[in-house]
């Protein structure tokens, strides 16, 4: 059952339209609760029983068994232990429970072997591969899989997970040392040097634009904790508003200037799933399929140092920017729903700028974030409210994404046409990117 798959990834420009459209349709989906972290005590809302029930919700939402299910896709990352290798593996010094989480498996990881064993029915699953990336090329790979008829009906399984103290508890962030090139960015970091070289270039974007940060992104992070409260799920859902205002965003303790707290996501627990078949099993299926036209992996070229400049940020953004339309055989104009990643909220800027969504150009962000981009209104930017509304999960981009296709978004459904969608978990010049289309190609 379990196998390396590869040569799956679609990393470069000139591969033109992705052969798989018309043969790969999401069906059904499903999110646990996200809380801040386990407390170490609710066997209920362990990262496995939250695997569970995510899992659960996204048969039910597609109409299908546990039997029908003949790929599983589980990413052994985590929160907490740092990405990759032997330091994922970290898991707290504390005693283990009874079977199922007499290790860590289940309670600060998850793998397939884990759901067959301690989920009913998985019996017909042929393919389950170990090298399962996190969300953004986990989409990729599991599109891929289907198209090339690795398995007919895929389960893709992702959650993030959080514990008392340090971010990425594992690997080179155990340590209270920072040699060698990371004594210039793990202090100001989670260890990927991401908030240092996105502050960096962001000061440079200011500089260049004449734009102030707080006046640009104080309107787009608080109209995603608007719709981020329109899912019943997310963090401040169930944990009550943040009642984030303009005033609260710029008077807020700063992380590395000009970002202030709320510019990052909060860490919390939580697991997503979906599920991915071929359009004829999808006909027979309870929901509106929504089609795979494209997926991309890789990185939107490369930086000459440590420390990227705004030139080589725009330039890279416009490089994952042609490569999900070349692949998708969409233009910026056709896209109707977008839901980059918001990670960190200065990703948000160059990526709307690099994709030229509803025509921002360089430079534009500032007046558009400062338009109607609600839900109701004609831009309706970051529908889903992203990490930054509910929580670092890194699944509201694609719910909100499949949902606006569907048609049944709820309160955040949009008014206007929703055929076509882009979505990712894209840190920085990452080119995992997907299209979705409620039409079949």
């Amino acid at each position: 059952m379990t196998t390396e798959y590869t040569g799956w990834r679609r990393d470069k420009e000139g591969l033109g339209l992705w052969d798989g459209q018309g043969k790969v349709a999401i069906v059904g989906m499903g999110q646990s609760d996200v809380d801040r972290r386990w407390d170490g005590v609710s066997m209920d809302k362990t990262y496995g029983a939250y695997g569970i029930k995510a899992i659960q919700q996204a048969l039910d939402d597609a109409g299908v068994k546990a039997e029908d299910v003949d790929g599983l896709f589980v990413c052994p990352e985590t929160g907490a232990g740092a990405t990759g290798g032997a330091s994922s593996d970290w898991g707290p010094s504390r005693p283990y429970f009874e079977p199922p989480y007499d290790s860590e498996w289940g309670l600060s990881r998850l793998n397939a072997k884990w759901i067959i064993d301690n989920m009913p029915g998985f019996t017909n699953v042929k393919f389950a591969p170990d090298n399962v990336p996190a969300i953004g090329e986990q989409m990729g790979m599991v599109s891929q899989a289907v198209a090339d008829g690795k398995c007919k009906t895929a389960l893709l399984v992702y959650g993030m997970n959080n514990f008392e103290g340090r971010y990425r508890h594992g690997g080179d962030n155990a340590s209270d040392f920072a040699p060698g090139p990371r004594q210039w960015n793990a202090p100001w970091s989670s260890g990927d040097g991401l908030q240092l070289t996105g502050a960096i270039t962001i000061q440079q974007y200011c500089e260049r634009y004449g734009v102030d940060w707080d006046e640009m992104m104080g309107p787009v992070i608080i109209n995603e904790h608007r719709n981020g409260l329109m899912h019943d799920w997310g963090f401040y859902s169930l944990h009550g508003a943040s009642g984030l205002t303009q005033e609260d965003y710029a008077s807020a303790r700063p992380v590395l200037w000009p970002c202030r707290i709320w510019d990052c996501d909060r860490p919390v627990n939580a697991v997503g799933a979906f599920l991915f078949t071929t359009p004829d099993r999808a006909a027979d299926m309870k929901q509106k399929p929504v089609y795979v036209l494209n997926h991309n992996g890789g990185q939107g070229g490369s930086v000459r140092s440590s420390q990227e400049t705004l030139d080589e940020s725009e330039a890279g953004r416009a490089q994952v920017a042609r490569m999900a339309y070349e692949g998708s055989g969409l233009h910026a104009n056709e896209v109707d729903i977008f839901n980059p990643y918001d990670g960190y909220s200065f990703f948000l800027p160059l990526t709307l700028e690099g994709f030229g969504w509803h025509g921002v150009g360089k430079g534009d962000s500032k007046d558009f974030f400062n338009g109607d981009i609600s839900v109701e209104g004609p831009h309706p930017f970051t529908s889903g409210g992203g990490n930054l509304g509910v929580g670092r999960t890194r699944t509201a981009m694609y719910i909100d994404s499949i949902e606006q296709l569907r048609g049944t978004a709820g309160k955040r459904q949009v008014n206007i046409k929703a055929e076509t969608a882009i979505c990712a978990f894209a840190p920085a010049r990452s080119a995992a990117y997907l299209c979705l289309s409620s039409v079949k190609p």
